[in-house]
């Protein structure tokens, strides 16, 4: 492990630079142009188990894992040697393919809201066609979602919206019309009585709840005791739908996803990331009588030239049967507690303010007292020390992710010597650069 005190960033910089003249910002998703943090990106070179390399010789210990894909660990070697027999049969069809069914049937066994399932391409692609299938079996038009909460970047959804628009500070995206956005309805995480408001508000006029069963995309932030359950009750009472955004906690809290590790069924799910085992992925999916109004079985229109490709089902397949492994998700817990509680340790033993938690191999901390319930709580945190810390930790070999507001990620290749090296290098950071 190659413990690095001051950062050789000479090609990142030359590419970083290349590239803002041919990419809006020179990145191809926000938060990667580190914004939030300062100073300039570093560009990936490869990637393998727990570690990244970069285009200058330096080497990571990864908690980004691709956003949460990395589940198995980058390139894992199963997954890697099932991509070349797939490769062999090609990479898209464009029509039926048998894998699809493979994937679908493990799916469906697996997240207990699911009876059938649509594969699309992205977690956005997901969850603009799932707005799509609430309004449409409700025959109503407005969604309440949750401040901070992350559903892709569909006109709907750019409503007091996390990830990529916290990390920037946009309160909205220009270009979305005030008219597509009247129809969505916000709340705090966390806050039933918020919901009882709204739903009494707008009487028969809500098609359904989308929530973040985990909220990610403001930071790591769980659920309150009983919030998941109030917003199950809520929503049968006022005959309106509940949708879990799972694109970031499924198969990845539990194999069941956050439906599983809380016993809260929701009437629709979306899904991405973990399913793709690495490559673009996304689906959708709920009960039997609502999937089937979705074309060609019913009146839903929803499409995808890319949909269900091979590459992506044979990477989801592969991870799949990993994950179904024995203790898989108890090393992952073990794994990311020692990881998440030594953070808070050293940050009170160093005199920050410190705030987080974790649920199996998915983690988040805040330089905040606390305690962080939802996106107003998080933005209270120091962003400035936060910062100075992803600087820190990055000369001291340790990728995080480049935002306050972004969850972070453990994988199954990760040891506990990698969470030693980490914790020896924040103990170092926090003692000396923040």
């Amino acid at each position: 492990m190659i413990a690095t005190t001051q950062l050789k960033t000479t090609n990142s910089e030359e590419i970083f630079a290349a590239a803002q003249k041919l990419m809006p910002g020179g990145v191809s998703s926000p938060v990667r142009a580190f914004k939030s943090v300062g100073g300039k990106p570093i560009v990936f070179d490869r990637v393998l188990g727990a570690y990244i390399w970069d285009v200058d010789g330096n080497q990571y210990i990864d908690y980004v894992g691709s956003w949460g894909p990395a589940i198995c660990g980058h390139t894992h070697p199963e997954v890697i040697a099932a991509l070349h027999d797939a490769l062999n049969k090609g990479t898209s069809f464009g029509a039926p393919c048998y894998l699809e069914n493979v994937l679908a049937q493990m799916v469906i066994d697996a997240v207990p809201s699911i009876e059938m399932v649509r594969f699309v391409n992205s977690g956005t692609e997901a969850c603009m066609a799932v707005l799509r299938l609430m309004r449409a079996f409700t025959g109503r038009e407005k969604v309440i979602k949750f401040e901070g909460c992350y559903h892709g970047h569909a006109d709907m959804f750019l409503v007091k919206a996390g990830s990529g628009i916290a990390t920037l500070g946009l309160p909205d995206s220009p270009g979305v019309p005030k008219s597509v956005t009247s129809n969505t309805l916000t709340a705090p995480f966390n806050d039933l009585e918020a919901v009882k408001v709204l739903f009494e508000q707008n009487r028969d006029e809500i098609a359904g709840v989308i929530v973040e069963p985990v909220v990610g995309n403001a930071g790591f932030i769980p659920p309150a005791a009983g919030f998941l359950e109030g917003l199950r009750t809520i929503t049968q009472q006022h005959g309106a739908l509940l949708v879990f955004d799972e694109v970031m906690t499924g198969f990845r809290i539990a194999y069941g996803g956050a439906q599983e590790k809380f016993g809260v069924i929701p009437d629709l799910t979306t899904l991405g990331k973990v399913i793709g085992g690495g490559l673009p992925v996304g689906a959708y999916g709920g009960r039997q009588e609502i999937m089937s109004m979705v074309a060609p079985a019913g009146s839903v229109y929803q499409a995808g030239t890319l949909s269900g490709n091979p590459l992506a089902m044979t990477a989801g397949i592969k991870t799949l049967e990993l994950l179904q492994q024995p203790g898989t998700y108890e090393y992952l817990d073990g794994l990311t507690k020692q990881l998440a509680e030594g953070m808070l340790e050293i940050a009170k033993e160093t005199g920050h303010a410190a705030w987080g938690g974790h649920i199996s191999g998915m983690f988040g901390f805040f330089f905040n007292q606390g305690p962080v319930r939802n996106y107003e709580d998080a933005k209270k945190s120091d962003l400035s020390k936060f910062a100075r810390f992803h600087r820190g930790m990055l000369e001291h070999g340790v990728y995080l992710a480049p935002s306050q507001f972004e969850a972070g990620f453990t994988s199954l290749a990760h040891t506990k010597a990698d969470i030693d090296r980490t914790l020896e290098a924040a103990r170092a950071v926090c003692f000396s650069s923040i």
